[in-house]
């Protein structure tokens, strides 16, 4: 029988999605799950998106558009990046793509050779060192600890390049632990991509859930509008995860290569849901800040009562919607916490190992539920406890 590509066996899955596909087994059982597992919005997109996707059908727009998305998309996208991040984007420098992951993919695939190696945040979103194999590269981790607050160290960024360090991949705010990069660290890494001539993929799909300050892009500083490709798309900030929207912001020639690729692949993405896109980036109902404030009411309730359970501990993120929660105190295995939760109290969590090796002593919680239903995650939480409590006590 002929054989699978070797690459395919290079690839590695999502730990959340093995949680959740567990959890729905129980629920076929009767069980009751409180579903913290997948970083889906339990928002839905604003009316007047919905209103133009209807609208975009009837008008007939569904037909082949331009490879890189239809202009009148590109060019919001670049209004939308001056207006909330103060970027300068020209509608050429933007690609459309049918979700962050492709943007990412098509990223990736047109800028790593094989053999390069690929520096990329631990613990972080797994596709990074997942993909990075796929092609016959090197992924090379970096450790964001807790005692640093998550923040990257970039003396350790810095020690480990090398003649064939190719690219540097972070996102702010961090999957999973929600920490935001101070403008030192985004200086620090400007700095190092400049002096070894690096690529920096800046994962930039949280950057309008923030809890406190302005966004500072990468693109934004000197030097780096040439050497950076961003990436960003519609569902955490819009809550459009079903629509599939995402797009890649980069110099001309990079988006006329991510384009051949496109045209490789998968053509085009749909014409009525960029429509609709544009309409979601006006956001004339204030939905995204009014989503980011209920984020920070969720976070609020759910951090400072996990940080009164015993085992528990967790510093709150600055962004995003994950809870990073520390379990070491409880003196069992992330693994093992994950399985109690889920299995006797109903609580879908992920073990930290899922984003990585510096994720060991680490949960996920996803605070993607409406707050009642944190309340009684927490409250399930706490019942669990009985299965370390003494030993915390000791």
């Amino acid at each position: 029988m002929p054989k699978i590509a070797t690459r395919v066996s290079q690839l590695t899955g999502e730990g959340a999605l093995a949680v959740f596909a567990r959890a729905k087994e129980l629920e076929k059982k009767g069980r009751s799950i409180i579903h913290l597992e997948l970083g889906e919005p339990d928002f839905h997109p604003a009316a007047p998106v919905v209103d133009a996707v209807r609208a975009a059908v009837a008008n007939g727009r569904d037909r082949y558009v331009a490879t890189r998305g239809i202009a009148e998309l590109r060019s919001a996208i670049g209004e939308y990046l001056k207006r909330t991040r103060k970027l300068d984007v020209a509608a050429e420098q933007v690609l459309v793509a049918p979700g962050c992951k492709m943007a990412l993919s098509l990223a990736m695939m047109a800028l790593i050779e094989p053999g390069d190696e690929v520096l990329y945040p631990d613990p972080g979103f797994p596709i990074y060192p997942s993909f990075t194999r796929g092609l016959d590269a090197k992924p090379v981790p970096y450790a964001l600890c807790e005692k640093n607050r998550f923040q990257p160290d970039l003396s350790e960024i810095a020690s480990k390049i090398t003649p064939k360090t190719r690219m540097l991949i972070f996102n702010s705010p961090n999957n999973p632990t929600g920490t935001v990069f101070t403008a030192g660290t985004i200086a620090g890494i400007a700095e190092l991509a400049r002096k070894h001539d690096l690529w920096v993929v800046s994962d930039e799909v949280y950057a309008r859930i923030l809890f406190g300050g302005e966004y500072l892009s990468i693109w934004a500083l000197p030097g780096m509008a040439e050497r950076t490709v961003v990436i960003d798309g519609f569902s955490k900030s819009f809550a459009m995860t079903g629509w599939r929207l995402g797009y890649a912001v980069a110099q001309k020639h990079v988006i006329d290569a991510l384009d051949m690729l496109v045209l490789n692949t998968f053509t085009c993405t749909a014409e009525f849901s960029q429509w609709a896109a544009i309409e979601a980036l006006k956001d004339e109902t204030n939905a995204v800040p009014a989503m980011v404030e209920e984020y920070r009411r969720r976070r609020d309730l759910f951090v400072s009562r996990l940080n009164q359970i015993a085992g528990f501990r967790c510093q709150p993120p600055d962004g995003a919607f994950y809870a990073w929660v520390n379990i070491e105190d409880t003196g069992k295995s992330a693994e093992q916490v994950q399985s109690i939760l889920l299995e006797e109290v109903g609580v879908a969590g992920i073990a930290g190992a899922a984003f990585g090796a510096e994720g060991k002593n680490y949960l996920r919680f996803s605070l993607v539920s409406a707050a009642h239903q944190l309340e009684e995650a927490l409250d399930r939480i706490q019942r669990a406890t009985m299965h370390w409590r003494a030993a915390v006590a000791r």
